[in-house]
């Protein structure tokens, strides 16, 4: 079961932390990668461990947020299977404390990336009659999280986009779906508490632990079992769903 054997599977920020995860899984389970990330360097680490394990995995220097870019990946890689959007950035703050600045690099990388890989993927789904998409969105998108006016409304985004794919691609066979993720521990994370809360990362990390009813932070790898059944023949029943992996955060917070 879950088998992506001949299958191309297209992973934006699939160099790190839940992205690479993914890549790893999708590598194991038969897939040939292609991981795109902002420079060959951040995806080191992630194709060296796929060759080890005896993967086939490439990697492209992409800014998602570059249509140009992103189209000439795509086409650079050609006809796909599937395609992860990934790729994605973190930010802190309140509507009246959002500069312009913030609010337009997040849009152009979270909501903007996402399209541009979508408008550049479709025409390669249609060369492999059709496909599967899963957008990584966040339970930022059902829930209001406290300083995270950009992030919250970029994941919103990500879901109505989602929505929207899965309709309008019904007859060609591109299934689309979402997985919103609560709090995930990455290396990503470790380094944006670090940043962000220098000397508090130990009160942080407990707020965090004890905010999901679960009472710990998701695996990256358990994102990436989740993003596999739904990109699997296994799941071909399914388009135009959004799935929480969240440790209970949406409803079991009372």
């Amino acid at each position: 079961m879950f088998s992506l054997q001949n299958k191309i599977a297209v992973v934006t920020g699939g160099g790190s932390g839940i992205g690479r995860a993914i890549s790893a899984l999708f590598a194991k389970q038969g897939a040939t990668v292609h991981i795109l990330e902002l420079t060959e360097e951040s995806a080191k680490d992630a194709v060296d461990e796929i060759k080890a394990n005896g993967g086939k995995v490439f990697s492209h220097p992409c800014n998602v947020a570059n249509q140009q870019e992103v189209v000439a990946t795509f086409k650079k890689i050609g006809n796909i299977n599937i395609l992860v959007n990934n790729a994605g950035i973190a930010h802190i703050g309140k509507v009246d404390t959002t500069p312009e600045a913030d609010f337009d690099r997040i849009m152009n990388v979270n909501v903007k990336g996402v399209y541009n890989c979508l408008h550049a993927a479709i025409p390669q789904f249609r060369k492999s009659n059709g496909g599967v998409i899963v957008n990584m969105a966040s339970i930022a998108a059902w829930v209001g999280i406290p300083d995270r006016f950009a992030y919250s409304t970029a994941k919103g985004a990500v879901m109505a986009m989602t929505l929207s794919v899965a309709k309008d691609y019904l007859n060609e066979n591109i299934r689309c779906n979402s997985i919103s993720p609560a709090r995930v521990h990455t290396p990503f994370v470790d380094g944006f508490i670090s940043k962000t809360y220098p000397g508090k990362e130990a009160d942080i990390f407990f707020f965090l632990f004890q905010s999901q009813p679960i009472g710990r932070m998701g695996k990256p790898d358990e994102v990436a079992a989740l993003a596999l059944f739904l990109c699997s023949d296994e799941a071909s029943f399914i388009t135009g769903s959004d799935y929480p992996i969240d440790g209970g955060f949406i409803k079991l917070n009372n």
